[in-house]
């Protein structure tokens, strides 16, 4: 029941806060910079050198870190691997996506804001009561108040 709860949550909670894109979610101070294409490949590797050396600068880690870095990369043969990553996205792009039949296409057209479901009163105040407890209890696993709030609703309803 808790991996139940959490999983819903997790689609519920993408569809309440509408996070759409990478760039939402991505650390900004991470390993794409604005403009870098939207996979992984050269430009990461790149990133993340002038990220450790960055760090190094601004003494947050020491000189072992720098080099265990050096190291890894060194016996993983260094960019290679981003380089057949980047080889593989332009063969599958080369590829060319395959038109969808119309029924589909249609059929995954977003709906007319009209049509949107709107949470029921009942969900709207087992969701504040949530995100009450929790604030309450920020180290709770979530999925533990949301089945607790959970079986005390069915039980008054009962």
């Amino acid at each position: 029941m808790p991996l139940a709860l959490g999983l819903w949550e997790a689609v519920r909670a993408y569809m309440e806060y509408e996070v759409n894109t990478r760039e939402e979610l991505q650390d900004p101070h991470g390993l794409h910079r604005p403009g870098d294409p939207p996979y992984e490949g050269v430009h990461t590797f790149h990133n993340a050198r002038r990220r450790l050396h960055r760090r190094y600068r601004e003494g947050d880690i020491g000189l072992f870190k720098v080099t265990m870095w050096y190291l890894w990369h060194i016996l993983d043969l260094w960019a290679i691997p981003f380089h057949l990553a980047e080889w593989e996205i332009s063969a599958i792009q080369k590829a060319g996506q395959k038109t969808l039949p119309a029924s589909l296409d249609e059929w995954s057209q977003p709906l007319p804001e009209e049509q949107w479901a709107k949470p029921s009163k009942a969900l709207t105040r087992l969701s504040k009561e949530v995100k009450q407890r929790h604030a309450q209890q920020p180290n709770r696993p979530i999925t533990a108040i949301f089945a607790e709030v959970y079986g005390e609703e069915t039980t008054i309803s009962a």
